[in-house]
C-alpha cells in the first residue's frame, strides 16, 4: 500500500548551518494490514509509505534533515521506527503521483540493505538513513538523520525545462489548501509553456495528471482525501 503526505521542502537556516533543498521521494514503513486487509501468521503486514519530500542537505548530501508535519504519515512512521530511504529521481510522473496521491501504476521496490525499509528500483540514487534527533515540539517537526548507505541505479537524465515545470506544478498542487486556487491555475498556465516545448510523453502525462487534479480540487475533496490517507496532509 502506498500513501502520500504533503510536500515538505523548506530552506531552513540554522539546522547544521545554511543548506539547500533536494527534492525526491522518501519511503518509510509502518505496521498495518496489506491492501487486501490480510494478516500473515497473526502479524499485520508492513505498509510502505512513499511520499515526495524535500529535505535540507548540502552539496555532498552528507546529511538529510526532514521537516514533515506531525499530521503526516512520514512523521508517524519515523517516530515509531526511525529508519527510511530517500530517493533522487528524474521521473516526474512518479513525483506527480506522490504529490497528489493518485497512483496510476505499481512502483517496484525491494528491501533496503542497512535499514528496515524499501528502495524504489527505478531511482537514480538512494540514501538509507537513521534518525538521530527528532524534535516534534512544533506542528512542523525537525528530523535529523545520518546516512548509513548510498546506492546508485540508472543515470540521471539531466536538466530539462519540462521536468522542472512538472516538479513546480506538483508542489503547487500540494499548496491548494494554502493558496487561492485561481493563483495556482495562473501558475500552471505559465508552466504549461515549457512542458509543451520541451517535454517527452511521460512529462506531458505527469503535467496533465497534476492539471486535472487542480481543476477538480475543492475544500471538500481535500477533506475527504486527508481523511482517506490518515491525515497525510
Amino acid at each position: 500500500m502506498i500513501c502520500r503526505c504533503a510536500w515538505a521542502g523548506l530552506v531552513w537556516v540554522g539546522l547544521r548551518g545554511a543548506g539547500m533543498i533536494l527534492e525526491g521521494l522518501v519511503t518509510t514503513l509502518s505496521a498495518g494490514r496489506d491492501a487486501a486487509g490480510l494478516e500473515e501468521a497473526g502479524r499485520e503486514a508492513e505498509v510502505v509509505n512513499l511520499a515526495p519530500m524535500g529535505p535540507l542537505t548540502d552539496e555532498s548530501v552528507s546529511f538529510l534533515t526532514f521537516r514533515p508535519y506531525r499530521s503526516s504519515r512520514t512523521y508517524r512512521n519515523l517516530k515509531a521506527h526511525p529508519e527510511g530511504v530517500f530517493h533522487v529521481t528524474d521521473d516526474v510522473y512518479l513525483l506527480a503521483q506522490g504529490a497528489i496521491g493518485e497512483w496510476t501504476e505499481t512502483v517496484p521496490m525491494r528491501a533496503a540493505e542497512r535499514v528496515r525499509g524499501r528502495i524504489v528500483e527505478d531511482a537514480c540514487r538512494w540514501y538509507e538513513f537513521r534518525v538521530t534527533e527528532l524534535d516534534d515540539s512544533a506542528e512542523r517537526t525537525t528530523i535529523q538523520t545520518e546516512i548509513v548507505a548510498v546506492g546508485r541505479g540508472r543515470d540521471y537524465f539531466g536538466l530539462n525545462r519540462a521536468k522542472h515545470a512538472v516538479l513546480e506544478a506538483a508542489i503547487l498542487a500540494t499548496r491548494l489548501h494554502l493558496l487561492p486556487k485561481s493563483e495556482i491555475e495562473v501558475e500552471l498556465a505559465r508552466l504549461r509553456v515549457p512542458v509543451e516545448k520541451t517535454a517527452g510523453a511521460r512529462e506531458r502525462a505527469a503535467f496533465e495528471l497534476v492539471a486535472r487534479y487542480v481543476a477538480g480540487w475543492s475544500p471538500a475533496t481535500e477533506a475527504a482525501s486527508s481523511s482517506a490517507i490518515g491525515g497525510g496532509r
